[in-house]
């Protein structure tokens, strides 16, 4: 069972999609837009359903202006649809719903673009379809036992209440029902650290609300993990035959520099640290991204006969 996403009212955008539309995969749709008509297309993965295609807010005006640029809603958030069963939040359905926007906008190979976990999608894209492929630029991945998590990330249990409603006590089932808000407010304050970001705390708090508990405790607790060791997580970024490009910034509280380092090495790609960057690099420092993004698909074109 699916359920539609409702309309919302959207802040102002500084471009507009030239096209737009839904894909679907068993029973689930997806929203999809299209920016430019540049002749590289450059696909941006949204990242877990606590946030939508917007996260890309500051990225989509820039890369438009010479690129084809293609976003879409995660399952589970903005205008693509929330499914009722864990499975359908699988990494393997974001990868394949990413596959199917290319081909529902006529793209045979694109620029792979992701953020934390969009960029694991994005690295699995490319090393399972290595055709739809011609690099990645994965901003601090999330590849799952390739590296062990980041030590700032406390675990309590999820689905049993607690005592404690203090720092990483919030990421919990109940607390979620009780304020959401609450948490999502905590979550994107420690996903970006940097001073005076509270426009971008406030965008992010306010996408994560276009979802709701239950479903980010589907996508985020029920859903099966697409590998079990960090030998397969390995093999598959030794898989990856494009070119690479890895953005860790070195306040990230999500990611470790490990994994990225880890990212970088078995794709033979290349690494950028981002120093005083957070979690969210895209939104806090849009032009350092920006410009990465565009040189390595420029880059990537001077190479294409």
């Amino acid at each position: 069972m699916s359920i539609a996403a409702e309309p919302t009212r959207e802040q102002t955008r500084a471009r507009y999609p030239d096209e737009e539309g839904y894909v679907e995969r068993g029973g689930v749709r997806v929203f999809w837009e299209r920016y430019g008509e540049g002749p590289t297309a450059v696909l941006l993965f949204p990242t877990s359903p606590i946030s939508h295609s917007r996260l890309w807010k500051a990225q989509i005006p820039y890369l438009a202006r010479r690129h084809r640029v293609l976003t879409f809603d995660p399952r589970g958030n903005g205008r693509s649809d929330r499914p009722a069963d864990g499975a359908a939040y699988g990494y393997w359905e974001y990868v394949e719903d990413g596959r199917a926007v290319l081909a529902a906008a006529g793209v045979d190979k694109a620029i792979l673009v992701g953020l934390c976990d969009g960029g694991g999608w994005a690295l699995m894209l490319a090393s399972r379809h290595p055709e739809t492929a011609l690099g990645v630029v994965a901003l601090a991945p999330c590849l799952p036992y390739l590296t062990p998590p980041h030590s700032n990330y406390t675990r309590f249990p999820f689905a049993d209440p607690l005592d404690t409603d203090e720092g990483w006590a919030k990421y919990n089932l109940h607390y979620w029902r009780r304020d959401f808000r609450g948490f999502l407010e905590f979550f994107f304050s420690q996903q970006i650290p940097e001073p005076h970001s509270t426009k971008q705390i406030e965008d992010c708090v306010g996408w994560g609300l276009e979802t709701d508990p239950e479903t980010l405790a589907l996508a985020d607790e029920e859903a099966p993990l697409p590998w079990g060791s960090t030998e397969e997580a390995e093999a598959l970024c030794q898989a990856v035959s494009c070119p690479v490009l890895v953005v860790h910034g070195e306040l990230d509280a999500c990611q470790t520099r490990e994994r990225a380092e880890a990212v970088a090495a078995l794709t033979g790609g290349t690494l950028v640290g981002l120093e005083g960057a957070g979690h969210l690099p895209q939104a806090r420092h849009p032009v350092k991204v920006n410009l990465l993004i565009s040189d390595f698909v420029e880059s990537l074109e001077r190479r294409t006969p």
